[in-house]
Order: structure tokens, then sequence, then C-alpha cells
């Protein structure tokens, strides 16, 4: 799936380093901001302890994860929205993405300085939120003067436009992001052509200290504090100890990292797993004995839709599917055993793939 999640965030916040920890494409951190002048583009596989699972079951050549694209986008600063550092580029980089992923600083480090002089996080998330909004003003307002000129002309679907552009231009004026205003279908169709940067799904992720890994500090209380309310979710990443994991080669020496951290995984599997989710995006499998593979799709895919992200073949013969839920599966051991106990279903053009799913496209082309 052509989706991408963009790494936004303020100078010197380690975004490059949680890129890092999650790509094997690798951007180059520094201590100076501005030290970068593009974005960074990575493929990342999407931890699923269920392609392990499934293997226990059906030996495998090769196991093959989902995938997502992130986005490592330059330190924005104040001014982003004129161009200051190379900040129109980047605002150009984030219309691109489908969703975003913030990144605040929450530790102190003397040798790393904050680019306003102090660590405060919910400043930062005011002041992105502020080069965004207004961006999406400049956006919006175009677009009502294009309408206006086509009003002029008596068309009504034009008029209507106007009503409902300029319900979203009070809402940014008042330092408001477009996700946060509740819009029905038809408003939101009116700014599906102007990829407004506030309208993308967003989650947090407070970058903090070794010693905050578990329990977090009082900069992510701040920040729990100013995000309560909105419907976004925040984790908790020390994104230089995930560094230093990603680093080790050895699986005991990982894990033996993980326990003195307490925590059971990498915190990136989690943002991972939580980036594809924010893109909604899910996952069915494919099990045989050359491989084990996990699928990308949006979430209400039908089964045609799905089969066609395999092959455009299997979409334009799609018969059927024969779906298997992957609990039913992993308990009762084989695929003989679930069409024994009926859990082997027969599934048609309007079938919605479930998350999990076991596929296998009867088609004929």
């Amino acid at each position: 799936m052509a989706l991408q999640c963009g790494i936004v965030g303020i100078a010197n916040v380690g975004k490059t380093t949680l890129f890092n920890c999650m790509s094997n494409t690798k951007g180059e951190t520094s201590n100076y901001a501005f030290s970068s002048s593009k974005s960074n583009i990575g493929i990342i596989n999407v931890p699923d302890n269920r392609l392990y699972e499934l293997e226990k079951l059906q030996p495998t050549e090769k196991l093959v994860p989902a995938t997502v694209e992130i986005v490592d986008i330059p330190g924005l600063t104040k001014g982003a929205n004129k161009g200051e550092g190379v900040g129109n580029k980047f605002l150009g980089d984030i219309r691109n993405t489908d969703a975003l992923i913030h990144v605040l600083r929450c530790f102190d480090d003397e040798n790393l300085p904050h680019i306003d002089g102090s660590v405060n996080p919910v400043r930062d998330i005011e002041t992105i939120d502020l080069e965004l909004q207004v961006k999406d003003l400049e956006s919006v307002e175009k677009k009502i003067q294009r309408m206006e000129k086509i009003a002029k002309s008596g068309d009504k679907e034009a008029k209507v436009s106007i009503e409902i552009l300029g319900k979203i231009k009070d809402h940014l004026e008042n330092f408001q992001n477009v996700r946060d205003l509740e819009l029905n279908e038809i408003e939101k169709k009116q700014i599906e052509d102007i990829f407004l940067l506030t309208a993308k799904p967003i989650l947090y992720v407070c970058n903090v200290d070794e010693a905050s890994a578990t329990n977090g500090n009082s900069y992510v209380d701040k920040v729990k504090e100013f995000l309560e309310g909105k419907n976004t979710e925040i984790l908790v990443i020390a994104g230089q100890s995930e560094a230093e994991i990603a680093d080790l080669e050895d699986m005991n020496d990982r894990n033996a990292f993980l326990n003195d951290l307490g925590i059971s995984e990498p915190g990136v599997n989690k943002l991972i797993r939580s980036a594809y989710s924010l893109l909604n995006l899910t996952s069915f499998f494919t099990v045989g004995p050359k491989e084990i593979r996990a699928w990308t799709i949006r979430k209400g895919m039908t089964a045609p839709q799905a089969a066609g992200v395999i092959h455009s073949d299997l979409e334009r013969g799609f018969i059927r599917a024969e779906v298997m839920k992957y609990n039913d599966f992993i308990s009762l051991k084989s695929e003989h055993a679930c069409k024994e106990k009926g859990k082997l279903f027969v599934e048609g053009k309007n079938y919605v793939v479930d998350d999990g799913d076991i596929l296998h496209i009867r088609f004929n082309v």
C-alpha cells in the first residue's frame, strides 16, 4: 500500500534517531539544528508475532512481514510557513504523507541545546501546530477565492463550498487543528483536494531519557495534560536506548537490555504498529510451504480488493475466498481440522476481510 507516515517535530528532538531504529535506511543524526536538507524515506517491517506462530504449524521457506513507509522530515521551527530554514519544502513533504508521528523532546541534555533555549514539549506542540495551521489557512483561503469566482456564475455547489470552507477557516483562525473539527462526509469532501496538514491523523511520541522509559517523567505528564480529551495516542519511548538496542545483533543481549529498562519489547515496535493502525491499515495472511506472508490492506477492503493486493489477476478473476480465522487455525492446528469443525468459510465478493484472516483465493482468468 503506497501510504506514508511522516515523522515531524522541532529540530533536535530525536526524530532521526527513532527513524534509524525502525528503518534499514539510515538518516544522519547531528547535534546541530537544520543540519539536514532532505527528508529520509524508509520501508519498515511491521512486527507481528503471528507470523512465527503460523510457522510452527506450517513450516515454510520464508516469512514476509507487512510493511509501512515512514518519512523522516527534518526539524521545523517558527516561521517554517514563510520558508524559514528550508521550511516550505518540508511542509510540502508533510503534505504528501497520510498520517503524522509528532516526536516531542521530553529529556534534558546539556550537550544537545534546545532550539528555543529550554525543554518544553507543550510549547513545541503549539509551535508545530501553528506552522501547519498557517499553511492550511493559506490553502483554504485560496480555495475560497476560486469558489467565489465560480459562485458569481450562479453555481449553487460553489456557494455551499464557500460556506463549508468558511467554517474551517474560522476554526483555523482560532488556532485549532482541522482533525479536531467535527465534519460530515459532505464537508470532508470539500477539503479532499487541498490535503490539509492539520486534518491528518496524528500520534505523539514522548522521547525520554533511559530512566523514564517505563513511567515517563514530568515533561510527559505535561504533554498528557495538554492533550487530554483529544482523540490521539501518546507513546513514551527512550530514543537513545532504542538506538542502542537496535545495534545489538544478539537476541539475548537485546532481551537483557530490555529487562534492564523494564519493558517487554522495543518501544519502536509499538510505534510501528501504531503507525500502521493510524494509516487505517490491517493485515491478512497467506500460508504455504514456500512462504507465509502478511499482506497490507486498508481496513474495510472486500475479498476481491484484498486479492488484488496479491495480484491484479486475482481480483479480476475472483470467484471466492476460502477463509480461516487466525485464532481458529492456531487452536485447531491445521486447515483439515478447520474444515472438520466448520471453521473454514467460503466467502464471496462482498466479504469484508478481517485483521488476521488467512485467505486462499480461488480465481479464473
